[in-house]
This record gives structure tokens, sequence and C-alpha cells, in this order.
């Protein structure tokens, strides 16, 4: 799953511990780890929150890079 990936890496850019977002977005430390470790999945409160915390549309928190993704696919399709 992209998301938990997207997670984990605009957390770490920002510096933040799980402990931190968690504080910053009203859950725990524990709910973070879960959403990192693809062990349960965000409600839309919460992706809102982590959207805006990160200054990134929904589509890139929740897909990832899309140019990249787009790349990688072309260059399947074609190598």
């Amino acid at each position: 799953m992209e998301f938990a990936n997207q997670l984990k890496k605009y957390r770490t850019e920002k510096n933040l511990s799980q402990e931190q977002l968690a504080e910053e977005i009203f859950v725990t430390r524990q709910t973070i780890s879960n959403w990192e470790t693809e062990k349960s999945y965000p409600d839309v409160h919460s992706l809102m929150l982590l959207s805006s915390l990160f200054q990134v549309s929904l589509d890139q928190l929740l897909k990832g890079d899309i140019e990249i993704r787009l790349f990688r696919q072309y260059h399947c399709l074609f190598f």
C-alpha cells in the first residue's frame, strides 16, 4: 500500500517522531505505527489533517508521486 510509505516519508521529512505526529493530529502513537505498518488505515478526518500538516494533496498522500509511478509503468511496458 502506497499510503504507508508516503506517511513515513512525509513524517521523516518533517523530522517528526510517531509520537509527535500523533499529537499533531490527535491520535495515539500506536495508531501512527499501525498506519505505517499497514495494520489499519486512517479515517477521512485524519487524512485531511495529514494532508494539511504535510502540505500535500490527498492524491499525493495516498498515491505517492504520480509522475514517478507513471514513468515506472511506461518503462516496464516498453523495456
